[in-house]
């Protein structure tokens, strides 16, 4: 099985210490390439001899530490142009070989970031499932089924899976957001123009923006402090005003909430219950909290594909429609013809009523900064879609949709996961060029720390502390209770640095017993693996202690970030050549989805 490519953090931190090199980097990218060009994740890669001259080639760098991204693999959306490197917008006949990068990656390969190659999207990125595209259905990392969220759906797999650390999608409706949900990742959505869409194959041209995936808010934020800039063949770029290049701090911000009324999760109690834990978390860290009403968010929304914004889709691709009809997925030329309908008396009342429903928003941050809202109301499986492909579509949409047309700024973040085993999902909006505020209270919901001033500063009240769980407590799984009745509350996914290995040991049950063991000298490398964040009441730390058995005790672990939390640990004496080493998985519960499979 492939190693997973590190989170940009911990391959910086690998970097510094000479603990890998990216010529080393780019093999375990390669191993895990195998055999995937052309499918439900990858489009198109890299050429390996081409990969391998990169990594060398930033491997004799003279100064690394000049380049902020120095051998960090990504990933770009394929509506995305890359010189050299054919953009097919997810149709075949519609591809072409593009003669130059798109700003946004050229930014990303001058600052030293080794691109891995093209990802599969909703064709002409007019979808949220990721099962629009002829290249395959796109499968959440979750497995059972369950849809990998569109239109960037290889992008936010190629996360999720640990192929590249970061990955460029693009987000119209929401596709930026719903695919980090569905693979419990994050999501960064920019105001409009913060990223160049130039070299990007429109959708909504007014509308579109290029977004980030990551697997956290820091490396999120990092990618987008590179890529950010206004390019002149870009009409729609716009700067950071000097104002907003500080973020706000969590304990100053007004939290709107929604109310029940609102509030919609189609019958999915287990989201509602997660919605529910993420608010009541979230109002923990901010300054104070007030319900919001959405409904002036829900008819923004509905402008979109209810309106004559439908319309717009038909600019760039109209010539194209007409001259190749059955090179278009069934289900994306009814979504695109519908745009047929309407006229510029209809564009024009769309527009004048936009603006009516932006003033009434305008004046809501003058009450909140920050708005939380799900990213998705439910989940669903590739049949469940394939039986209603648009009206499944719409309710994706339905807590997205409106951002971009009020010129909103949005961060996704994962909420732990249902009862059901689906994973949940919240998302911040605010105001545009309010990105970096979002993100710091993105950061302190999910890692527990501030960022805000570049420290890792704990962000929970006093009296608890953050432990790192990684195998049967986490969110779901069998010991999970024991967490949760000493008052233990989830903060969010992370990952450790790249020090300890992760072993499987036999247990009478058959379930078998995971072991996190640091990595010793001499022995196999370390790398991260995946963990998730627990709140727990210090006076409970006795009580969860008494109960972890023997090889297992608690410890200090190492985050990625460098931070070091209580967390379950495995004595080294437990784990011979006998035990099964799973480390390559990166993590209990990707062990276990590919045991299933």
């Amino acid at each position: 099985m492939a190693e997973r490519i590190g989170a940009i953090a911990a391959l910086r931190a690998a970097y510094r210490s000479g603990a890998t090199n990216a010529a080393e980097q780019a093999e375990h990218v390669l191993a895990g390439l195998a055999g995937q060009a052309g499918g439900p994740v990858w489009i198109s890669t890299v050429p390996a001899d081409e990969l391998r001259t990169r990594a060398d080639a930033l491997t004799r760098h003279p100064d690394p530490a000049a380049l902020p991204l120095y051998g960090i693999p990504f990933a770009v959306k394929d509506n995305i142009d890359v010189a050299g490197m054919a953009t097919t917008a997810g149709c075949p006949d519609f591809g072409y070989r593009a003669t130059e990068d798109a700003p946004v990656v050229r930014r990303l390969l001058d600052a030293g970031a080794m691109l891995v190659g093209k990802t599969n999207l909703d064709q002409f990125a007019t979808g949220l499932t990721g099962s629009r595209s002829p290249y395959g259905r796109g499968e959440s990392v979750f497995g059972g089924g369950l849809i990998s969220g569109g239109s960037s759906s290889g992008s936010a797999v190629a996360v999720a899976a640990g192929q590249v650390s970061f990955a460029l999608g693009t987000d119209t409706a929401g596709s930026g957001r719903v695919p980090a949900a569905m693979n419990g990742i994050v999501g960064l959505k920019p105001t409009r123009g913060l990223l160049s869409t130039a070299g990007v194959v429109p959708a909504c041209r007014s509308l579109d923006c290029v977004s980030v995936f990551a697997a956290d808010v820091a490396d999120a934020v990092d990618v987008l402090h590179v890529a950010r800039g206004v390019s002149t063949a870009d009409p729609w770029g716009r700067e950071l005003p000097a104002d907003r290049a500080v973020a706000g701090a969590p304990g100053t911000l007004r939290l709107g909430v929604p109310g029940a009324a609102d509030l919609d999760f189609f019958g999915d109690d287990g989201q509602a219950d997660r919605f529910d834990d993420g608010v009541r978390r979230l109002g923990a860290l901010v300054g104070g909290v007030r319900q919001v009403p959405l409904d002036v968010f829900f008819e923004a929304g509905d402008l979109l594909y209810r309106g004559p914004w439908v319309a717009e889709r038909l600019v760039a691709l109209d010539g194209f429609l007409r001259a190749h009809p059955g090179s278009v997925l069934p289900v994306t030329r009814t979504v695109l013809e519908t745009g047929r309908g309407y006229d510029a008396v209809d564009a024009f009342r769309g527009l004048h009523r936009l603006r009516e429903l932006a003033a009434r928003v305008d004046r809501l941050w003058r009450e909140v900064d920050v708005l939380v809202v799900p990213t998705v109301g439910t989940t669903f499986t590739l049949d469940e879609i394939a039986e209603d492909p648009i009206g499944r579509n719409l309710i994706l949409g339905r807590y997205t949709q409106f951002a971009n047309l009020l010129d909103l700024a949005a961060v996704t973040v994962p909420n732990g996961f249902t009862d059901a085993g689906r994973p949940a999902s919240l998302t911040l909006v605010g105001p545009a060029f309010s990105d970096l505020t979002l993100a710091r209270l993105a950061a302190a919901l999910t890692t527990g720390a501030d960022p805000g001033d570049g420290t890792a500063t704990p962000a929970h009240p006093s009296g608890e502390l953050l432990v790192a769980v990684v195998g049967r407590h986490l969110a779901g799984e069998s010991r999970n209770g024991e967490l949760t009745g000493l008052g233990a509350t989830l903060v969010g996914a992370a990952r450790t640095a790249p020090l300890y290995r992760l072993y499987r040991m036999d247990t009478r049950d058959g379930e078998g017993l995971p072991g996190l063991v640091r990595a010793a000298p001499g022995g196999p490398d370390g790398q991260p693996i995946d963990v998730e964040l627990w709140r727990l009441p210090a006076s409970a730390v006795g009580a969860l202690l008494a109960g972890v058995p023997a090889p297992l005790s608690l410890g200090w672990v190492r985050l990625h970030d460098g931070r070091n939390v209580l967390g379950f640990l495995c004595e080294a004496y437990a784990v011979g050549p006998q035990v099964e080493d799973i480390s390559a998985t990166g993590g209990w519960r990707a062990y276990r989805r590919a045991v299933r499979r």
